[in-house]
């Protein structure tokens, strides 16, 4: 890791720990103008239920859940597009003036169910501000065509980097 690139796509498998990296290099740059979101689980019981969209902004809305009913479903979630475009309106503000980080967690089948996701994804990336995300390990689509631009560095998030990945990476995003 020693270019300092202006695009970090984060990946690895399920529970490796991609969110908890964004989210400690999020905690660490407080001084800085952030624009964007990271998801969380939802938890009923011990059991995970859904996932929540949370905006950097203050935004936060149910991204999916076991309870949502509709079209748009991945696996046993059904996919709120809706409310996961109002916080994208709200957090992935364009212009993007003053912002010096747009973060995205995460570039996944859910998130690519939204139209205005992937435009707003490319937006980021094909612009002047650096961008900081994570992506689903395997997929295709709009998940295969961002892994595959020239302009981005993928870091794998791995049990032996997971705890020193939030440091270095704070370090690179202010070099830049």
């Amino acid at each position: 890791m020693d270019r300092i690139p202006g695009k970090l796509l984060l990946t690895g498998p399920p529970g490796c720990g991609k969110t908890t990296v964004v989210r400690q290099v999020v905690g660490r740059l407080g001084d800085l103008c952030l624009a964007g979101f990271y998801t969380q689980e939802m938890r009923e019981h011990g059991r995970r239920v859904g996932f929540e969209a949370v905006g950097l902004g203050g935004q936060r809305g149910i991204l999916a859940h076991v309870e949502i009913h509709g079209r748009h479903r991945v696996g046993r979630y059904g996919v709120n597009v809706q409310e996961f475009e109002r916080i994208l309106r709200a957090e992935m503000r364009e212009p993007a003036a003053g912002v010096d980080l747009f973060v995205v967690d995460e570039i996944g089948k859910m998130e690519c169910l939204s139209y205005a996701f992937v435009e707003a994804v490319t937006r980021a990336l094909d612009g002047p501000v650096p961008v900081l995300a994570t992506v689903a390990a395997t997929g295709s689509g709009f998940v295969a065509a961002v892994k595959a631009r020239q302009d981005v560095e993928i870091v794998s998030v791995t049990p032996a980097n997971r705890g020193d990945l939030p440091d270095e990476l704070v370090q690179r995003i202010r070099a830049r």
